[in-house]
């Protein structure tokens, strides 16, 4: 772990390091993005802007650091698929675990991919290239999984597996970035999610689920 200038920061400087990013992430789940400022980072971390400057060059820098780390953790969702099987009442429970799994996922770092979000929307590749990391650990499994099913004669041969998996997956992140907005609607977060996972079972296997 190096400095802004090069230097090995020590591990006081880790933890300090740390603690800036913790309170970053805090500031985002209450604060706009533009308003989030350097002095109140560093006020809020129980530091001084200049030690906030040692380690990120801005708070986009910080900020990125996070979405890194964020990015890390969602290559795991790769787990939610691996192995799993798309037939019969297997299908249903697979489905059943991706929503559940993606949307949690979404929900406990809601702060921080609205920001990579805003990003990609607005053309930064670096925010692109992370949010397109976390849709790919979900995207290319999906392709696998339908492509494996057209290969078996269970899934219509005219099926494009990574336009179906893509579009699947650009539903999951939609959904999942409105979780909050479907109450407006008269949907209970109950209703939502086995909703959700019966479109992604019709859309992988092309069939109800057997339940």
């Amino acid at each position: 772990m190096r400095t802004v200038d090069g230097r090995v920061a020590g591990r006081r400087g880790q933890a300090t390091r740390q603690k800036l990013l913790d309170c970053l992430s805090e500031m985002l789940s209450s604060s706009p993005y533009r308003d989030v400022k350097v002095i109140d980072v560093a006020r809020k971390a129980g530091t001084s802007p200049a030690t906030f400057y040692q380690y990120f060059p801005d708070v986009e820098g910080a900020v990125l650091e996070i979405a890194d780390q964020m990015a890390a953790e969602g290559a795991g969702l790769t787990e939610l698929l691996e192995g799993r099987s798309w037939a019969g009442k297997s299908g249903w429970g697979t489905s059943q675990e991706l929503v559940d799994g993606f949307l949690d996922f979404w929900k406990k770092h809601d702060a921080i991919l609205r920001v990579v979000d805003l990003g990609a929307a607005e053309g930064d590749k670096r925010f692109y290239k992370i949010r397109m990391k976390i849709l790919n650990s979900v995207n290319n499994s999906l392709a696998d999984a339908i492509a494996e099913l057209q290969s078996k004669g269970r899934v219509d041969k005219d099926v494009n597996p990574s336009a179906v998996a893509g579009s699947l997956v650009a539903m999951l992140a939609a959904v999942a970035a409105h979780q909050k907005g479907f109450s407006s609607w008269g949907v209970k977060q109950a209703e939502l999610k086995p909703n959700l996972a019966l479109l992604i079972h019709l859309g992988v296997t092309g069939r109800k689920p057997s339940k």
